[in-house]
């Protein structure tokens, strides 16, 4: 498992490595002083795992996540306790207060251990267009073919399935969703969707180098511009 550190205190990522020094299934490949630097780490070195401390100079944490199409999994650590509820609106695995126990990283790194293992099983085979998906939220089941599925949308720890006039949610992250469908139909236009490509109806210029999607049946979507090229060069012949 790969990890990176993004702390503004060089004491703290110096704690946490040696914290994390006990574990033989965790290799530390970088560490960040801010956002900026974190951006150009997780690009370089794509982590498995990213620690992250919420207050920094410059962004926080939450506004690094922001920048990031792809975030490794995250787990914050911070002194403060008040952010517990909006970290794991960004999908956070965990959340560590500081000082740091190694009784508590123990459990930490158990949960990322795992979720790890599952999201391996998970995306062992690609799903296609024809392959149909069981979707259930609450009382209510669908057996629903991905070729009727134009948009997935992150929502905290869930995941918004658009099908024709439903929106039902899955507990489920959307890397996890990301590493499991065929990429030839279905793109990830930023941090919060996926889309299905067969949908596209129209394209046009948007804000700072973004493009802006319509699909068919009206729903727009902005591609970040970090995937901006990447789309271009997917729909062009």
């Amino acid at each position: 498992m790969k990890a990176v550190i993004v702390d503004d205190e060089r004491l703290a990522r110096k704690e946490l490595i040696n914290l994390l020094s006990e574990y033989n299934n965790i290799e530390i490949i970088g560490e960040a002083a801010n956002a900026d630097e974190a951006v150009e780490l997780i690009d370089q070195k794509k982590p498995d795992v990213m620690f992250l401390d919420i207050q920094m100079p410059g962004k926080t944490g939450f506004e690094l996540l922001e920048t990031l199409d792809r975030s490794p999994r995250v787990i914050f650590t911070t002194a403060y306790d008040e952010y517990a509820l909006k970290a794991f609106e960004y999908n956070a695995l965990d959340y560590l207060l500081k000082p740091i126990h190694q009784e508590r990283l123990k459990e930490c790194i158990t949960k990322v251990s795992s979720e790890i293992k599952e999201e391996g099983r998970f995306s062992e085979s690609k799903l296609s267009l024809e392959d149909r998906v069981f979707v259930k939220d609450g009382e209510k089941c669908w057996f629903v073919k991905l070729s009727d599925v134009r948009l997935f949308e992150s929502d905290g720890n869930y995941i918004k399935v658009y099908f024709d006039n439903n929106r039902p949610m899955i507990h489920k992250s959307l890397n996890a969703l990301d590493k499991k469908l065929d990429e030839r139909s279905f793109f990830r236009a930023s941090r919060k969707h996926i889309i299905n490509l067969s949908w596209v109806e129209g394209i046009e210029s948007w804000f700072n180098g973004g493009l802006l999607v319509r699909l068919k049946g009206g729903d727009k979507i902005e591609v970040s511009r970090r995937q901006a090229s990447k789309f271009k060069e997917r729909m062009s012949l």
